[in-house]
């Protein structure tokens, strides 16, 4: 069953062995591997961290700690390798406008922090120039490719796990209408579009699909901005659609007020968000959510170059290594996990190509 190979330790187990393995045999390939073997190769025993010496970065995107989604995930790989590994931690968050990402980064260089993790897309071109500044610093990037030889990539199929949502959500949908909200209307959330309409439209082709992006690209402001999301989805739930599916970060706390005053049901994204989200009389409301093991990317990506581990390659989370899938709290789609399950094996035997864009 899904819900039981998805617990927290088998998928960091995975992930860990896919690291730590593909370290073994070597990288380097700057920006251009993306497959999910692909890793950095590992250094010398001398080029290891002394124990007790471990100092690990991280800038979170907009919103910053406590958005219950992206960054909090990040959060938690963070913190677990505080706990696991014994690593100082330190956290900044940028400014509104996302304007500060490159003196953050320089922030923790300066302050001898290695390796430094940038939370989000967004801190691709910072990343870059920081690298280049810092040579002797390792450092990482969720949803973004490496772009030198000591940056590493953390990637996610975001696609396949949203493929799930879709399944879900055409199966558990009654009006067969149903609706997809993103914070930003850029390359990296219409991954998330694709693969949900691409679910969607698998079960029932007939399917009524509205999509609505709260800013354009370029505008992050979108992933934190609860009202926006809240109009975003009355409106979905106002026409018919008695499923909608965010994937808006901080945004996404409106899409689920909406679900709750129309008494209609909500996909989270990222975390487990029937257990992020503290307001009781919103839990509910929340079907299921897509899983993004960030947790998972950053705490091995962590514990891979406390054993030497180098940039310069990719690592994708896909569902092979349970890098994406669905929450099952509330256990509101249990009685669909055969189909569910049915749909992952396909995916990952080849025999469904998501689609990355709409």
């Amino acid at each position: 069953m899904l819900s039981k190979r998805f617990g927290r330790m088998a998928v960091g187990t995975m992930a860990g062995a896919m690291l730590m393995a593909a370290a073994a045999c070597g990288g380097g390939n700057t920006g251009g591997d993306t497959t999910s073997s692909a890793q950095p190769s590992a250094g010398t025993a001398s080029d290891a961290p002394k124990a007790g010496a471990l100092k690990v970065g991280l800038a979170f995107d907009i919103g910053g700690r406590g958005d219950k989604s992206f960054n909090d995930a990040a959060y938690a790989g963070l913190e677990k390798a505080k706990t696991e590994l014994g690593a100082e931690i330190k956290e900044l968050s940028p400014a509104s406008d996302g304007s500060n990402r490159g003196e953050l980064l320089r922030q923790l260089a300066d302050a001898g922090y290695n390796p430094i993790i940038g939370v989000g897309f967004a801190y691709g071109e910072d990343i870059k120039k920081a690298a280049e500044e810092y040579t002797d610093v390792q450092f990482a990037v969720v949803d973004s490719a490496s772009n030198a030889s000591n940056v590493t990539g953390l990637l996610f199929a975001e696609e396949q796990g949203s493929y799930l949502a879709g399944v879900a959500a055409a199966t558990k949908s009654e009006s067969g209408h149903v609706g997809f909200v993103g914070g930003v209307e850029n390359d990296l959330i219409k991954k998330f579009e694709a693969g949900f309409v691409a679910g969607v439209k698998s079960v029932k082709a007939d399917a009524k699909i509205d999509v609505k992006y709260l800013t354009p690209d370029g505008d992050f402001s979108g992933f934190k901005a609860p009202d926006k999301g809240k109009v975003a989805a009355e409106k979905m739930y106002q026409d018919g659609a008695d499923i909608v599916y965010h994937a808006s970060g901080d945004s996404g706390l409106g899409v689920f007020q909406a679900a709750a005053a129309a008494k209609k049901k909500a996909i989270g994204v990222d975390s487990d968000q029937r257990q992020t989200i503290k307001e009781t009389d919103l839990q509910s409301v929340i079907m299921t959510s897509m899983l993004k093991r960030v947790d998972v990317g950053v705490f091995e990506y962590i514990k891979a170059f406390q054993g030497g581990a180098k940039g310069g390659s990719n690592v994708v989370y896909d569902l092979k290594v349970d890098g994406v899938g669905l929450a099952t709290t509330g256990g509101e789609i249990d009685d669909i996990q055969d189909k569910l399950d049915a749909a992952k094996k396909d995916i990952v035997d080849g025999k469904i190509t998501v689609p990355a864009k709409p």
